[in-house]
């Protein structure tokens, strides 16, 4: 990099502002940078390519702290290695969101008296996409916020022309090779969307219900009888068996004999299943194969009949008794009755506490519902996703979270991917007129006559293709030629078998297609080769962010208040590995600050001439100069290590503490010494500092993009930080003695600070000293920085030492003698160590009161009791520091 002369950079000081207002700024830079091409992609690059696809969210949504984060450590990511030299692709998109989508255009149409019905499929979906026209920029608009680098040219969103064919494409394969089907099976069923739904879209939440226990059989004690317990009474409509445990000697009689149904009629079977848990209950359970998935899984194995007895709305419906045409909560009460009334009822417990999965949608609880569905056979397909974790193809970070992954894949169940909506992929599968059924791929017709199926696809669906159906697939393109597989994908550990197994599936489904292994040899394709999982956000009080909660926070407001770059090193400071993070208000000031000191000291070094440039020989360095560049090398490679480890906060740490710590509080505090000791001592140190400031800000633009990009602009004169390069060793030895002797300086000059404390001196008040042992130190360089960060002035002829410190450093021991007379109000100092004492004596009186009392040490834990004689002692240590310094002053 060219130097410039330190005339220009007090020039380019003044074109910074006053002070760091990030709302006057960020929309321009971001703009710019969109602008200049920085973040798209040149698929004709001879660069080493690294490419993310960004999780799309939901079309219908906004970006919450979970996002935040995701986007964060992306940018980070690729940023970082845009700097290194890599062509890179961050490829953003949105998902259509199925059920989310047509219920927010649903109830746009109910806001006026209307119904998807009365306008028609073909039309209501023209309304939807009306919709997303209007609302799909709200999610781009907060991406730009936040500063996001993708690549614009190339967003996608699932339900686009090429990401449909390749729907069709990968659809139509899997059913020609029979792994999807259509079978009727148990599904999650919304009764107010009126569609299966997938796990994912399940909330389970503790509620207050009954647990009601009931007879079925005679009534009387003699006659064959059983009691099972139930928290859903209206599911007994669809009983068709009894369970027990063959091993139970109560029943053991009763097994494979039948009993009476009391609201049906029917006689049902008593059948014996290892399922049953003797020791739950009376060891009986009702079994209802058509809306419990327990119940069902035994159904088959017993080969039960399985009526389904409610519609898709939850009413009750051909059960053949009085309940048809209910309300499965209204049916739930008035079976009750009816069977308490029967004398049916033994036992009732309400409230009772369980668990019930509720309709992340809609909110209503969900019914376990037998439903004709189009499955996925998920045993192989999730074989080769365990496989290529096994096998080192994909490496997930942390490695903590593979046991979940293969625990997931390895006892995954087929997956239902049909969905009773409008909006959404179309299942292409066509019946004919004489019952005909085809599949048909991108650019095939169905005959004259023929129907399609009704149901879309799980949304999951799509976004299971999303690395590679976003780059062109299933047509060979220079995107997936150059940029898959993709280089990591990053996401919270909470969709880990939901979104990341779809995509591991399909992508090692299509890993040995010509198109993806095209000039890559033999070798199959993965999806992508790290997998990186973060933690959950939640507050400061550790309690995970939700609406009900009421302590979500909109990383907009924090963004308006604070600053992209404040919100984005908040977030990623505390991601680690596998880990949740707790923020709050006080993490969001602390990283403000952090940036408003990066500024400062910015400026305070343009105005003194700071400049990037080679650095003058090492041996006309001072001990100060060889110290910051050798940390700078040491936290460089601190910082490459954590990052490359997927380690975001610790990496930040480091940065944090040598930006503000080392490079702040103490080079730039020594270097005012060095400016002012000779135009050749205040040019070398002007270079230093630059250099340093240089590689600092390159360092933490990918985490801080916005104040990075204002600041090393100005200090270098350079285009852009974004396209700078990253930071390099130096291949210089660290110089030890230099370390060493700052070490030492540091520690003398902290000493100084808390005995001048103690003392009762101001911060700013300075005092009259003497300092012997320095040469001995090796020292003497630093005697200048020592007074001046110290605030020592020199003894004169009139000095009268008032109080000593040595402070044993690595090579001697350093005395220093101060003159505090006339430097302390000793009036006001007597005030003040009097209320101090009086604090202090009232928490020892108290402490010692309690360590008396023995009904008290008699029932306090040991912890408890040690906790309290700890600041016992330091109560006492006080009382006695301030009464011999009160002491002191008394003789003066």
């Amino acid at each position: 990099m060219t130097s410039a002369a330190p005339d220009n950079s007090r020039n380019r000081a003044d074109a910074l502002p006053k002070s760091w207002n990030p709302g006057e700024v960020e929309a321009d830079l971001y703009e710019g940078w969109v602008a200049a091409g920085y973040f798209t992609a040149d698929t004709s690059s001879a660069k080493p390519p690294y490419s993310i696809v960004l999780p799309p969210p939901n079309v219908t949504g906004t970006l919450h702290m979970g996002h935040a984060l995701d986007h964060t450590l992306m940018d980070l990511l690729t940023r970082r290695k845009r700097m290194q030299g890599y062509e890179v692709l961050w490829l953003p998109g949105m998902d259509h969101a199925g059920i989310a989508t047509q219920s927010v255009v649903e109830k746009q149409l109910a806001a006026d008296g209307k119904t998807k019905e009365e306008f028609g499929r073909e039309l209501f979906i023209d309304k939807v996409w009306d919709w997303k026209r209007e609302s799909g920029g709200q999610i781009q608009g907060q991406m730009r916020r936040l500063g996001d680098g993708v690549d614009w040219s190339r967003d996608r969103f699932t339900m686009d022309d090429g990401l449909s064919r390749a729907v069709q494409t990968i659809f139509k394969r899997l059913y020609d090779e029979g792994l999807i089907y259509r079978a009727e099976r148990l599904v999650n069923w919304s009764p107010v969307l009126q569609t299966g739904i997938s796990d994912l879209e399940v909330d389970h939440k503790e509620v207050d219900g009954e647990l009601v226990s009931l007879r079925y059989g005679s009534l009387n004690d003699d006659e064959p009888h059983v009691i099972v317990a139930t928290t859903r009474v209206e599911t007994m409509l669809g009983d068709t068996a009894v369970a027990v445990h063959p091993d139970d000697e109560r029943y053991k009689a009763l097994i494979g004999t039948t009993v009476h149904h009391p609201i049906t009629g029917r006689q049902i079977p008593i059948v014996a299943d290892d399922y049953v848990d003797p020791e739950f209950g009376s060891g009986a359970v009702k079994i209802t194969p058509a809306h419990d998935p327990n119940d069902f899984e035994l159904g088959l194995r017993h080969g039960l009949p399985m009526p389904t007895i409610m519609d898709k709305t939850g009413r009750i419906a051909d059960s053949g008794t009085e309940f048809d045409g209910m309300d499965r909560f209204e049916a739930r009460v008035k079976i009750r009755e009816r069977l308490d009334a029967e004398g049916r009822i033994v036992g009732r417990k309400f409230p009772y506490k369980h668990q019930v999965g509720h309709s992340e949608r809609s909110g209503e609880p969900i019914e376990p519902r037998l439903s004709m569905q189009w499955w996925v056979k998920v045993e192989a397909l999730a074989k080769a996703a365990g496989d290529a974790v096994r096998e080192g193809e994909v490496k997930i970070h942390p490695a903590s979270q593979e046991p979940r992954w293969f625990d997931w894949v390895d006892n995954m169940h087929d997956w239902t991917i049909s969905r009773q909506l409008w909006w959404g992929h179309r299942i292409p599968i066509w019946y004919g007129p004489e019952g005909e059924i085809v599949c048909l791929g991108p650019g095939e017709e169905a005959p004259e006559g023929w129907v399609q199926d009704p149901d879309v696809l799980d949304t999951w669906f799509s976004s299971g293709l999303w690395p590679f159906s976003t780059m062109g697939w299933p047509d060979a393109t220079e995107e997936l030629a150059q940029f898959y597989p993709t280089s990591v994908l990053v996401t919270g550990y909470d969709i880990l078998f939901f979104w990341v197994a779809r995509m591991m599936m399909f992508g090692m489904y299509v890993s040995d297609d010509p198109v993806l292994t095209a000039g890559k040899g033999s070798q199959k394709q993965v999806p992508f080769q790290d997998v990186f999982l973060h933690g959950l956000i939640r507050d400061q009080h550790g309690k995970k962010m939700s609406k009900s909660r009421g302590n979500g926070i909109d990383p907009l407001d924090w963004i308006n208040a604070y600053g992209a770059d404040a919100l984005r090193f908040t977030l990623a400071r505390g991601a680690q590995p596998g880990g949740d993070l707790s923020v709050g208000e006080a993490h969001a000031l602390a990283s403000r600050s952090f940036v408003t000191k990066l500024f400062n000291a910015t400026k305070f070094a343009l105005m003194n001439g700071a400049r990037s440039g080679e650095l003058p020989p090492r041996k006309t360095l001072t001990d100060a100069d060889r110290w910051i560049v050798d940390r700078l090398d040491q936290v460089r490679a601190e910082v490459d290590a954590a990052f490359d480890a997927y380690e975001f906060g610790k990496a930040c740490e480091a940065l944090y503490h040598f930006a503000w710590d080392e490079l702040c509080d103490w080079y730039l505090e020594l270097s005012k010494v060095q400016f002012a000791e000779s135009d050749a001592r205040a040019e070398s140190t002007a270079v230093v500092l630059g250099t340093v400031l240089d590689a600092v800000l390159r360092l933490l633009h990918p985490v801080i993009p916005f104040v990075t990009e204002t600041l090393w602009k100005t200090l270098t004169g350079g285009e852009s930080v974004v396209i700078a390069p990253w930071p390099q060793a130096s291949g210089v030895a660290t110089d030890e003695v230099a370390a060493q002797r700052v070490a030492d300086t540091q520690r003398l000059i902290t000493e100084i600070r808390r005995f001048r404390g103690d003392q009762g001196l101001a911060d700013k008040q300075k005092v009259k000293a003497r300092l012997a042992g320095l040469d001995e130190a090796g020292l003497t360089g630093f005697a200048g920085s020592v007074a001046n960060l110290a605030r020592l002035t020199e003894p004169g002829e009139d000095f009268a030492t008032t109080a000593e410190v040595e402070v044993r450093l690595s090579g001697a021991t350093v005395t220093v003698e101060l003159d505090t007379s006339g430097a302390i109000d000793l009036d006001a100092e007597r005030r003040r160590l009097e209320k101090d004492l009086a604090v202090a004596q009232k928490d020892l009186d108290q402490t010692t009161a309690k360590l008396a009392n023995d009904a008290f040490l008699a029932k306090a834990p040991q912890p408890v009791v040690d906790k309290i004689t700890g600041r016992r002692d330091v109560a006492a240590a006080e009382v006695a520091r301030i009464g011999a310094r009160l002491a002191e002053l008394s003789a003066k």
